[in-house]
């Protein structure tokens, strides 16, 4: 469905994205699994077209997302939930206001159609009843769940997570990894999520691609990212391990 060819990124002086290929498999979860300041984030942007490289292609069925009008790429950019590190909600809004605020302006649907959609969305997630709650009445993880609703909502058939479960308690984080994994099985939509946790990665993906200093430096299951021998992967992987 996605790949990935060439891409650079430069800021003055300093190359961030070093020449990225990676191939994203439709309906999979592929984990972009890294440190701090990989470079896994302006990835994301690059995939949704946020951002324009120095150089190579995000090529979207075929077709390279930088070489489209701002019209098409802003009817593409329909194709795309994404769901931010910290949710984005709107403090303003309450969970339904949240959820249904994009459907509100950018369809046509009745009254009655987003109220059901919101509610099917909000039970997807788990969280069924909020839609009179407020961001600050609610935990982390149950603003994160909002936020993913929210990206459902549209029906997209591509899904982007930026670092889902950073500041999450353990068992937080691990309901996050189930809802993310249950709801990309139940919709098919596929998945690029961008994480620096092994535990989350071990448990969502289908291919996980390691990146360091810009480059994706091995890609494969989380079996093979565990078991590599690439002294820069097994940096990563024990230093993890000897944190958790």
């Amino acid at each position: 469905m996605i790949e990935i060819v060439g891409l650079r990124k430069s800021f003055g002086d300093k190359e961030i994205l070093k020449g990225i290929d990676l191939y994203i498999e439709k309906g999979k979860i592929t984990v972009i699994l890294g440190p701090s300041g990989s470079g896994k984030t302006l990835l994301l942007r690059h995939i949704i077209g946020l951002m324009k490289p120095d150089s190579g292609k995000v090529l979207l069925d075929g077709v390279n997302i930088f070489d489209m009008s701002k019209k098409e790429l802003k009817r593409v950019r329909r194709r795309f939930g994404m769901v931010f590190q910290m949710g984005a909600l709107f403090d303003s809004l309450n969970v339904f206001e949240n959820v249904a605020f994009g459907l509100r302006r950018f369809t046509k649907l009745t009254k009655g159609e987003i109220e059901g959609k919101v509610s099917g969305m909000l039970e997807l997630v788990g969280l069924g009843g909020t839609e009179e709650l407020y961001p600050d009445e609610l935990s982390g993880g149950m603003r994160k769940r909002v936020a993913i609703a929210r990206a459902l909502a549209f029906e997209p058939d591509i899904v982007l997570f930026d670092e889902p479960t950073t500041g999450l308690d353990p068992i937080s984080a691990a309901n996050m990894d189930k809802i993310i994994y249950d709801v990309v099985n139940s919709t098919g939509v596929t998945a690029v999520v961008v994480t620096h946790d092994l535990e989350s990665a071990a448990f969502i993906s289908n291919k996980v691609a390691m990146i360091y200093e810009g480059r994706i430096v091995q890609v494969g299951t989380m079996a093979d990212i565990i078991s590599s021998e690439n002294p820069v992967v097994r940096k990563f992987v024990e230093a993890r391990e000897s944190y958790s």
